[in-house]
């Protein structure tokens, strides 16, 4: 019998959530399930459209900003819960009405509690998961201890939510879910790094475009035989600026792109992919089996990911663009073992089948609501 899920996501905070909603419905032929995916910020009308949106600027222009936003946050997340709760809840109704879904994943911190409290309240009993969307230091708006269960894509991750009083036996660890076009057909495709060959360089800082990208691109271009692709994502103003300062001078050694729709081409195509710590980037990359170098972090969620990347061989930390020279040559000394250990750690780390495995689990554990909760929504 088919099932319905309601996936709660966002399209506005970044790419991230976005992209594992994406590789959970890639799956849906395999499973029996009808997939319907609601932007939770619109469920809140105009003011909490506001506040998604603001995220985007605020991560670009003030990290300082954001890093006492999420502290706050996270000191009272059931304000947070109650604040999203009271702007949500009629639109968040009537959608159930509409819908009637038998299980309702939630893959944003900022639904979790809030639904959860709306189910409660109404005594609505649908079968609630969590699917984590960060790696290590994640928020605590993801341990709602009245979660079915919380599906954890790193162990990190799974021993933050028992620290939080979550369970052991309400979470689930998965791996991060990834989709299908990042994966080749063959995953061991990628070649290893012989001496004295060119590079392919790709710089990326997420959806967002942040990030000290000129500075790596000028240290790569100065010191390497190589080419460097550049993504800008959304960031318009930042691809403007870095067409004009180095196209002129560095001419076709230099792509520069806005936000795409292909970014594993890139990453396929690229010996070395440069990005800042996102989970969802990070793991896309890990996916194309694409070397990292990590060139920094947003305060708060990700401010663990490159120590975690680091710990697997997944890549390597380099923050300073003035030192991005040193990392490189260290990387291709020994005709590259360093770089070519990274592929073969990368190989060994990613779980192929994560998406489809987190599916199949929502589906085989997630028992339809009652009766009552059927009259309630009819």
């Amino acid at each position: 019998m088919e099932k319905k899920l309601l996936i709660i996501s966002s399209d506005i905070t970044g790419h991230g959530h976005k992209s594992i909603t994406e590789s959970l419905c890639e799956k849906v032929q395999t499973q029996e399930v009808k997939i319907f995916v609601v932007d939770g910020f619109a469920l809140g009308k105009r003011l909490l459209l506001k506040i998604g949106q603001s995220y985007g600027p605020i991560t670009r222009n003030s990290e300082n900003l954001w890093k006492m936003i999420w502290k706050l946050s996270a000191m009272k997340p059931h304000l947070v819960d109650t604040f999203i709760e009271s702007l949500i809840r009629d639109n968040f109704l009537k959608l159930l009405k509409e819908i009637q879904p038998d299980i309702i994943l939630s893959v944003h911190p900022n639904f979790n509690g809030s639904i959860l409290n709306i189910l409660e309240k109404q005594n609505i009993n649908i079968p609630f998961f969590t699917l984590i969307a960060d790696l290590v230091n994640i928020f605590p708006l993801w341990a709602d201890k009245r979660a079915k269960y919380i599906i954890s894509p790193t162990f990190e991750a799974q021993n933050k939510c028992i620290e939080f009083g979550i369970p052991d036996e309400k979470i689930k660890v998965s791996g991060f879910p990834v989709r299908s076009r990042f994966f080749p057909k063959n995953y061991n495709q990628r070649k290893f790094y012989n001496k004295g060959q060119s590079l392919t360089c790709l710089i990326m800082s997420g959806g967002e475009g942040v990030g000290n990208m000129k500075k790596i691109a000028e240290n790569l271009l100065n010191h390497f035989d190589c080419k460097v692709k550049i993504v800008s994502g959304k960031n318009m103003k930042l691809k403007t600026k870095l067409e004009m300062s180095l196209k002129a001078k560095y001419g076709d050694r230099v792509e520069i792109y806005g936000f795409t729709q292909n970014i594993q081409d890139l990453m396929l195509t690229s010996d070395i992919a440069f990005t800042r710590g996102s989970p969802n980037v990070m793991f896309e990359a890990i996916a194309t089996n694409t070397p990292l170098i990590i060139t920094g972090a947003l305060p708060g969620q990700e401010e663990h990911n490159p120590t975690f990347a680091e710990n697997f061989n997944l890549g390597v930390v380099c923050k300073n663009p003035k030192e991005i020279k040193y990392t490189i040559t260290d990387l291709l000394e020994n005709e590259g073992k360093k770089l070519n250990d990274m592929i073969i750690s990368q190989r060994n780390f990613i779980n192929t089948n994560a998406a489809e495995d987190i599916l199949q689990f929502i589906l085989e554990v997630g028992e339809p609501y009652h009766e009552d909760a059927k009259e309630i929504l009819s």
